[in-house]
């Protein structure tokens, strides 16, 4: 049985120059992480934790270290190399959405797919399919500037899931977001990803997001400093229709505050392959 760790990062150093001063972002970084694993980064603003997500996306190169993605060295990558594997391997969920705001929900989510070169008829259905599952249905094809920002994200979520990646990264995903939207935006990403057994990496400086996770690794100054198992808080598809069942009236009675819903409704409140 292979046991080789799906993510592995080794001794990882980055250090900024700014003028004659040296800042040091990380200061080796030793992380090992699981297929399927739920793992949140967590850390104040300067800690560390957003490069260290950049040095796992390939957004930014380590000073010193590696980053291996079942045992293959990927620090060693040229710009196309991880352009190819970050389309092949990893989706992106963004604190400000970062949607195409001349296209549709639809096209949004379709892009992924149409960079994978399906043809057109194909990859709607799937992004129909997929805004459908996020609680969409009746928003498909507004624009992100019609929607509210709990709308948008959820098209941020569906077009990082499109694909099935194996890795999916969550930067600050809830950052804009009210209270109640946070917990259905988060509990949709910890259950879809669990549902493909993907990698789901979560950034926040939060400790409210970070029990979404079942693993929270604190990085201080750069460094590791905890590393401890967590009983995410996220409920299952399940618990979460049968909340909303048992909150419908007893005589079965419609009234409009809590009429029965429907599968694209249950959908919008859900708590939501190794590499190259």
């Amino acid at each position: 049985m292979d046991k080789t760790p799906f993510i592995q990062i080794k001794d990882l150093r980055k250090v900024y120059k700014l003028g004659k001063e040296r800042v040091v972002a990380l200061d080796g970084i030793n992380l090992t992480i699981q297929r399927g694993e739920i793992c949140c980064i967590l850390g104040t603003s300067g800690s560390g934790k957003s490069t260290l997500l950049n040095m796992m996306a390939g957004l930014e190169r380590p000073t010193k270290g590696q980053v291996l993605y079942s045992g293959k060295d990927v620090t060693r990558f040229d710009e196309r190399r991880w352009a190819l594997f970050r389309q092949k391997n990893i989706g992106f969920v963004f604190q400000s959405y970062n949607l195409m705001t001349g296209l549709s929900g639809i096209e949004n989510v379709a892009m992924p797919l149409m960079f994978r070169g399906m043809d057109k008829d194909k990859r709607t259905r799937i992004a129909k399919e997929m805004l459908r599952e996020v609680g969409l249905g009746n928003r498909m094809k507004h624009k992100p500037t019609q929607m509210s920002g709990g709308q948008q994200q959820r098209v941020g979520i569906a077009r990082a899931f499109v694909t099935k990646p194996k890795i999916v990264f969550a930067d600050e995903p809830t950052g804009n977001l009210d209270s109640k939207t946070t917990m259905e935006v988060m509990e949709l990403m910890v259950n879809k990803s669990r549902e493909n057994n993907q990698t789901f990496i979560l950034v926040t400086h939060d400790n409210g997001i970070a029990r979404y996770a079942d693993r929270i690794v604190t990085i201080v100054d750069g460094r590791i400093v905890k590393d401890e198992a967590n009983e995410s808080i996220a409920r299952t598809r399940e618990q979460i229709a049968a909340d909303q069942k048992a909150q419908q009236p007893a005589d079965g009675k419609e009234v409009e505050e809590a009429a029965p819903l429907s599968e694209q409704a249950v959908a919008a409140n859900m708590s939501t392959e190794g590499a190259e």
